[in-house]
């Protein structure tokens, strides 16, 4: 998997403040202004997600490029996986009425599972199976960044990376929120501002 090839001239900062300001932009339109552009449930779901909480977070990866010690590090992947994980589940709550008919859509105990309720490694393999088929399969980066985050819950040695690979990965992420969010569907003038986020 290659990032975008603009982001290689980005610094750590400047895929941060890129990253924020495109999060921002997506999450933003979800949560306020898809009231009559959304379907009435994808809106009723989406009303209830946290969404101004995923621009909080990537306004908060500025925080760990500078950063040094293991803690700091763990809680650094521990940013990136919760920004992968709100992006994931935006995308299932705007294509929530596709999702809910389709026969490989998480289930638990044969119940339909909302995407606010599904783990991370639940979404990982829906996407793969049904979404990543067409277009970038972000299998690899979802698992890269999922278990370097998991490691906040481990009490036994795990492979944290670097602090290195860790502001490297940033690029993919840029890639990422942009490939995802550009899936969803937005009123054409919005579109085209997104486009050069």
């Amino acid at each position: 998997m290659e990032p975008d090839n603009d982001t290689l001239e980005y610094s750590p900062k400047e895929l941060c403040s890129r990253i924020a300001v495109l999060t921002k932009c997506i999450m933003d339109f979800w949560d306020d202004g898809c009231w009559g552009w959304a379907h009435k449930d994808v809106a009723n779901l989406l009303n209830k997600s946290m969404l101004r909480w995923q621009t909080s977070l990537a306004r908060s990866l500025i925080l760990w490029i500078d950063a040094g010690s293991e803690g700091e590090l763990i809680l650094a992947w521990a940013n990136l996986g919760a920004l992968v994980e709100g992006q994931l589940k935006l995308f299932l709550c705007v294509y929530y009425n596709d999702y809910r008919v389709d026969d490989e859509a998480i289930r638990k105990k044969r119940q339909l599972m909302d995407p606010d309720g599904c783990t991370l490694e639940r979404l990982r393999q829906f996407f793969n199976k049904r979404i990543w088929v067409c277009g970038t399969n972000w299998n690899s980066y979802v698992e890269l960044v999922q278990n370097r985050r998991n490691v906040i819950h481990a009490f036994k040695q795990h492979d944290i990376g670097t602090f290195q690979e860790w502001n490297e990965t940033l690029r993919l992420h840029l890639s990422f929120v942009r490939d995802t969010g550009g899936r969803l569907p937005y009123p054409n003038e919005y579109f085209a501002g997104l486009r050069e986020k």
